[in-house]
């Protein structure tokens, strides 16, 4: 699992402890031994000391909020480099492969386009227009990190640090900026569109694609990088479309990654025994700090709460990819002789765990690597077969009506419902807030369940 925005290393083989496992002289812990006000007292003055002049390298000052996020922009541009802008003759190829693109799907799916405008953008555009979205998606992980520092601290202890505890938490958002920073610089030079890791990271309604990063993975393909762009304009144009016109969809991916944050939970012990062999003369060294969080003590912990919300985002996104797929193969199929072999390479870069996916683990503690892309795919083929555009798209009007997870592994109990009218209760307010309200009480059970287990 992902440390959140710090990377995990062996215990410190130079941490100094006499014989009989205590720590040396001037050191403190949290243990039965008891607490030492005046050791804490001296290691966070040292941390003021330190951090003093840290708050204001190249950030103007804004340290407010659990990641440092002027920071993470700040590296990332220094990540990116010289930015060459994008010329006239891509950005009309773009706009042109966007349009053929609309027109072929237009006949693959009841959905109209969702996207306005489609527009060539370099990796400084889309760091600039995905930052938002970004901070939405790793605010929620951050807070509950930045909580658990002052949560698991001894009453004692938390009323000897006092604001000092300010300054650990700007330390944090330090170092979760400036590993984000990093990621995105590095991230925004490798992405193909807007929606390559199947979420809505751009503005609504603006369709992107990145004609830098699609020349390099257009090389070493047989087809020519027209149809590659066509290709990859269908796959974005066909996420729009979703996203657009779908309006629970990207309040719901996004609210089960927050979901997922509220059930992240540390063990403290491991914490307090990482705390007991801290020498707080040490602490004005910055690569000693940088030693105590790459800890695996500071690692969270997986609860059923996160598990739960992972099953259902990687459903849900299999489910968003699988209909991706099989609209485009629809659309293109017959049109672009390719289609098949580029499908075939992107689900490819998708399950190898592709430069996006790892970044969005390392920061969001998720893998964004759904694992039933193929059965969702043919789920959703079957069922076109069975019921038509109409009533493949008509599944998407209510959450309640989607497949879940084990509807993937046997698609033909779900199929039969959907032909045999089992979404035709929707059609009544009544039954359909009844449904919503059964189905949220059994995740209520089911969660309180697991907790008493």
């Amino acid at each position: 699992m992902s440390n959140f925005g710090f990377e995990s290393s062996d215990e410190d083989p130079d941490k100094k402890k006499d014989p009989g496992g205590n720590s040396t002289p001037g050191g403190f812990g949290f243990g039965s031994e008891g607490f030492d006000p005046a050791a804490l007292g001296q290691m966070l003055t040292q941390f003021g000391q330190m951090l003093s002049g840290m708050g204001t390298q190249g950030q103007g000052g804004a340290t407010a909020g659990p990641v440092n996020y002027d920071l993470a922009v700040q590296l990332a541009r220094q990540q990116i480099g010289t930015i060459t802008s994008v010329t006239a003759g891509k950005s009309e190829a773009v706009a042109d492969a966007a349009h053929l693109a609309e027109l072929w799907l237009d006949g693959a799916t009841t959905l109209p386009a969702g996207a306005s405008k489609t527009l060539a953008w370099t990796p400084g555009d889309w760091l600039d227009n995905t930052i938002e979205t970004w901070k939405r998606l790793c605010d929620p992980v951050a807070e509950q990190i930045s909580g658990m520092w002052t949560s698991g601290l001894p009453a004692d202890a938390q009323q000897a640090a006092g604001p000092m505890m300010g300054m650990l938490s700007q330390m944090g958002g330090m170092a979760f900026g400036s590993q984000l920073g990093q990621a995105l610089g590095q991230l925004s030079k490798e992405v193909l569109t807007s929606t390559d890791i199947g979420l809505p990271l751009g503005p609504s309604g603006v369709g992107a694609l990145l004609p830098e990063a699609i020349a390099t993975f257009s090389e070493g393909l047989e087809q020519p990088e027209r149809e590659v762009l066509v290709f990859l304009a269908a796959r974005e144009a066909a996420h729009h479309r979703l996203y657009s016109h779908i309006p629970w969809l990207r309040q719901r991916v996004l609210a089960t990654v927050e979901e997922y944050a509220r059930g992240i939970r540390m063990d403290f012990s491991a914490i307090e025994e990482a705390a007991a062999g801290l020498d707080p003369a040490s602490l004005t060294d910055p690569s000693k700090i940088e030693e105590i969080l790459q800890q695996g003590a500071f690692e969270p912990q997986t609860t059923p709460e996160q598990k739960h919300a992972l099953e259902r985002l990687e459903t849900m996104l299999a489910l968003v990819e699988g209909w991706v797929e099989t609209v485009v193969g629809e659309a293109l199929g017959e049109r672009l002789p390719g289609a098949g072999a580029l499908g075939e390479t992107i689900r490819r870069r998708r399950a190898s765990g592709g430069p996006a996916e790892q970044t969005f683990a390392t920061l969001v503690g998720l893998e964004l690597r759904p694992r039933k892309v193929r059965e969702a795919s043919e789920l959703w083929r079957r069922l076109t077969a069975a019921v038509g555009i109409d009533g493949r798209d008509g599944v998407w009007s209510h959450p309640d009506l989607l497949p879940v997870s084990a509807d993937l592994d046997d698609p033909a109990g779900f199929i039969d419902g959907v032909v045999g009218g089992g979404s035709s209760s929707f059609d009544d307010p009544i039954a359909q807030l009844e449904a919503t309200e059964a189905q949220e009480r059994s995740e209520r059970e089911k969660k309180d369940g697991d907790k008493s287990s």
